[in-house]
């Protein structure tokens, strides 16, 4: 008895498909035959054999999956995405900070479409954007003083943090 794996890779199966197609045209074998030796049912040799009187042997290559339908037309994504640069404000949202939830909201509300939320990612990324956080911001500083201590003090800082790392005794 062979061994034979739970899980066959995509191009180990168009193997054993197109193997399965060359001993149907050799004749040599009977369809349960082929079954047996390749560990498939029979009705998947009727199935191949079915595929190469149509098609030939290249009927059986493997095809590339196709997926399920864009639940938003290209028309609409364009249009979400000038929605999404004009900002949340514009969109009706108290702060001009975009989650995921806002942008799931905002598409159910203009296109009545649901998406879950962690393919919105997916979604997001494909239409240029990227995923950021901004960094907090204490709303009372006041530009200039801060400007000004990195020009005067962070430079003297760093000097006097720098000597006591070289002046350590380790022991």
């Amino acid at each position: 008895m062979t061994w034979k794996p739970r899980y066959l890779s995509r191009e180990q199966m168009e193997e054993r498909r197109l193997e399965g197609g060359r001993l149907l045209k050799e004749g040599k074998m009977s369809q349960a035959e082929i079954a047996r030796y390749l560990g498939v049912s029979r009705a998947t040799v009727s199935d191949w054999a079915k595929i190469v009187e149509a098609t030939g042997i290249r009927g059986l290559r493997k095809k590339k999956a196709p997926g399920s339908e864009a639940k938003l037309s290209n028309v609409q994504k364009e249009r979400l995405k000038r929605m999404l640069e004009r900002g949340a404000l514009a969109c009706g949202f108290p702060t001009d900070r975009w989650t995921l939830e806002r942008v799931r909201q905002l598409i159910e509300k203009e296109f009545k479409v649901s998406y879950h939320p962690n393919y919105l990612n997916r979604l997001l990324r494909s239409l240029g954007f990227s995923r950021q956080q901004p960094l907090p911001q204490a709303m009372e500083q006041e530009r200039e003083l801060v400007e000004a201590w990195i020009e005067q003090d962070w430079s003297r800082i760093k000097k006097v943090a720098a000597d006591r790392r070289r002046n350590r005794v380790l022991g």
